[in-house]
């Protein structure tokens, strides 16, 4: 039998290595260049924004931000209205969807039985994959007679509470804040219930059964095992609802009323910087249009610094779960 030599197969084994770390830097880039890319993309859009509404951004500056004004005639335009109305609808839509998320999801993860567990999550995945448009219509001829017909009662209930009586002032319109931020909460529910759930099921069976079998309750093994190790995962799934309620344009154009104003009532109408640039884009020409590219602008800043923060919230527990 013939013997391969020992040179040849060092020289084969070099030779092999070679082409693997040839093959690895090439992988490397590949990975680095779609990286970059989405970096590139994203720049680009928020460069473009800056520059497409550059002629009321530097006309005006910190101004734009300050005033509610909103009058193509004059070309007035602020940006404070659609700011205050896309904070506060999202606002209200997270202290709605978040405990009811936070419920189903531990609903399904520990407490339902098996044979209910499967339709329910269907059932929330297909909530999700409903489009914003018909939970638009929905909230429109649906929602809205709804909410028309029970704000007398919250206006002469909680409009007359000493410290919050204020929010829930106003005319039956039906439309306004507060049934936005609703349908709002609707539609940001079944992604943070989805997160939820699937992080609460990462949790390890030995580590509850554990806790169980010491005497806890549901309850407790809930917040002190289940909880602490998942809290950062949950976090970012609510920042994720979040950033989706944010950004939703049809729905809110359907149900918020559309007004450029400021008002402390949750009742009355308003308007968001999507549901702006929806609404008028369209027909808007020079001032009108650099003031619409202006909002998809600070949408942008808006919803970095919203990132931003979720960012520091988990980098911030992650450092106390490692102290």
């Amino acid at each position: 039998m013939s013997s391969i030599p020992a040179t040849d197969l060092a020289s084969d084994a070099e030779q092999r290595s070679r082409i693997d770390a040839r093959h690895d830097r090439w992988f490397r880039w590949l990975l680095m260049f779609c990286a970059l890319l989405v970096l590139a993309t994203l720049l680009g859009a928020a460069l473009s924004t800056l520059w497409g509404g550059r002629e009321v951004l530097f006309k005006d500056g910190f101004r734009f931000l300050t005033s509610d004004a909103w009058n193509p005639v004059t070309d007035d335009y602020g940006a404070l209205a659609p700011i205050f109305g896309t904070l506060v609808t999202s606002l209200i839509a997270l202290l709605l969807a978040v405990p009811v998320s936070f419920g189903i999801a531990l609903f399904l993860t520990e407490i339902a039985p098996a044979w209910l567990r499967s339709p329910v999550a269907t059932a929330i995945e297909l909530l999700a994959s409903i489009p914003s448009i018909i939970y638009g219509m929905w909230g429109l001829f649906v929602f809205v007679p709804f909410m028309a017909s029970i704000e007398p009662a919250l206006s002469d209930t909680l409009g007359k509470l000493p410290l919050v009586g204020k929010l829930f002032q106003g005319p039956p319109l039906g439309l306004g804040l507060l049934t936005a931020g609703i349908v709002l909460a609707v539609m940001i529910l079944p992604f943070i219930c989805s997160v939820m759930r699937e992080v609460f099921q990462t949790v390890p069976v030995r580590l509850k059964e554990s806790s169980y079998a010491l005497g806890s309750t549901t309850w407790e093994v809930v917040w002190d095992i289940v909880l602490p190790y998942t809290r950062s995962a949950v976090i970012g799934g609510v920042f994720l609802g979040l950033g989706r309620a944010l950004g939703e344009t049809m729905a809110v154009t359907f149900v918020l009323g559309n007004a450029y104003s400021i008002s402390s009532s949750l009742l009355m109408p308003g308007t968001s910087i999507s549901s702006s640039i929806a609404n008028e884009f369209n027909e808007a020409v020079g001032t009108h249009r650099s003031a619409l590219i202006a909002l998809g602008f600070l949408l942008f800043v808006v919803t970095f610094v919203v990132l931003l923060i979720a960012r520091l919230m988990l980098r911030q527990l992650a450092r106390r779960e490692g102290n």
